[in-house]
């Protein structure tokens, strides 16, 4: 069964984190906290960029349906202006209503919320 979630079928999250040097990190997982605990140096792993700007800090997470959306959405924002993506985490749309980030034209997008959450503060 191709596109149905089934509780074998891994949910895939598109995250920001906001770096010490204030700096913005995107990226996607299957296990949030698990990815944050390797980020943060707690587990091994985590990408080498947020290695030298600790602390980080999640500032923003969007699920997505399969790893195809998930990485179609973190290169839309990957392309955005810092203020675009500062906007994207405040929750408004951005000036760019073309942004594959922020529009729903295909799926991706969802204005910056619809179906996204701020992460939980305890993260």
């Amino acid at each position: 069964m191709i596109g149905i979630f089934t509780p074998s079928t891994p949910m895939w999250t598109v995250y920001i984190l906001h770096c010490a040097d204030g700096s913005l990190y995107t990226g996607v997982t299957t296990d949030l906290d698990k990815r944050l605990a390797q980020h943060r140096g707690e587990r091994p792993g985590g990408a080498r960029y947020t290695r030298a700007r600790r602390p980080l800090i999640l500032v923003w997470s969007c699920d997505a349906s399969d790893r195809s959306q998930a990485l179609k959405r973190e290169a839309a924002i990957k392309k955005l202006s810092k203020q675009q993506k500062l906007a994207l985490i405040a929750g408004h749309q951005t000036s760019d209503s073309s942004s594959a980030a922020t529009t729903d034209n295909d799926g991706i997008g969802s204005g910056g919320r619809a179906g996204c959450a701020k992460p939980r503060p305890s993260r």
